[in-house]
């Protein structure tokens, strides 16, 4: 097992990284938002696993032990806050809606991290008092420890459209429907329903970043048509599903 890196500075910048690449897990002493102007970036920790597209940012707090996952082309925005400004008063990784005006605060700050003008301080007000507005979305995956539950959940993420039950999955891992349905509000605070339609959610916006089309989406996650995924990723997300990865300026190609 590789050492957990340990950078005691976030940085702020923009980058790009490849379809499929990462960056390894590490820890700041430093809060750190990271939003994907372009592409979908899947942050995780040992708690489980964060994904945001292009309206979506990731608060990471200090001191958490993170990696980074590239799904299409990312172009990936870093904002790093010193431990004593916590905007949001988070002490966990938490998704943010990412409004318009947020969106260009956050590109236009990442844009020339080493300025120390007047002008960039004010910009940094500005963004921390668009940070504290920002809705808090829950879309998070929280991952198992329970042993039933790690076994049940390996079976989902190898195949989220697996549309047998609770019960029938259960048979498959050794444990009652009722157990496993405790273990989930326990273990993981929701319920199996609501744990599968995570993964099948994240696992959309993997596949649409890599360009796959809707219908073959929807097949592959379990919706039952087309239009029952477009209808359930438009509730959660705002908008449809080909619309959810919009670009926006180029990044610099550094690497965190």
């Amino acid at each position: 097992m590789s050492p957990i890196r340990h950078d005691p500075v976030a940085p702020t910048r923009t980058q790009t990284l490849a379809p499929g690449g990462g960056i390894d897990a590490h820890r700041h002493e430093d809060h750190q938002i990271v939003y994907a102007g372009r592409g979908v970036l899947a942050v995780t920790t040992d708690a489980g696993s964060w994904v945001a597209p292009a309206n979506r940012a990731i608060w990471v707090p200090a001191g958490t032990v993170h990696a980074h996952q590239a799904h299409g082309e990312l172009e990936l925005h870093l904002v790093g806050l010193p431990v004593t400004a916590n905007p949001l008063g988070l002490d966990a990784p938490t998704v943010l809606a990412v409004e318009p005006l947020l969106r260009e605060l956050i590109v236009a700050y990442t844009r020339a991290p080493d300025d120390d003008s007047p002008e960039r301080a004010r910009l940094r007000g500005v963004l921390l008092d668009r940070l504290r507005a920002a809705p808090q979305q829950p879309f998070h995956l929280p991952a198992p420890t329970s042993p039933p539950l790690r076994a049940l959940c390996a079976i989902l993420y190898a195949d989220p459209a697996d549309a047998r039950t609770l019960a029938e999955l259960g048979h498959e891992v050794g444990a009652s429907a009722r157990t496993l349905s405790r273990l989930f509000r326990a273990d993981l605070g929701m319920t199996f329903p609501q744990w599968r339609t995570q993964l099948r959610l994240q696992q959309a916006l993997v596949l649409l970043a890599e360009r796959h089309p809707v219908t073959t989406v929807a097949h592959h996650c379990g919706w039952s048509s087309a239009s029952a995924f477009i209808d359930a990723f438009r509730r959660t997300f705002g908008h449809t599903p080909g619309t959810h990865t919009a670009p926006t300026t180029g990044g610099n190609g550094k690497d965190e």
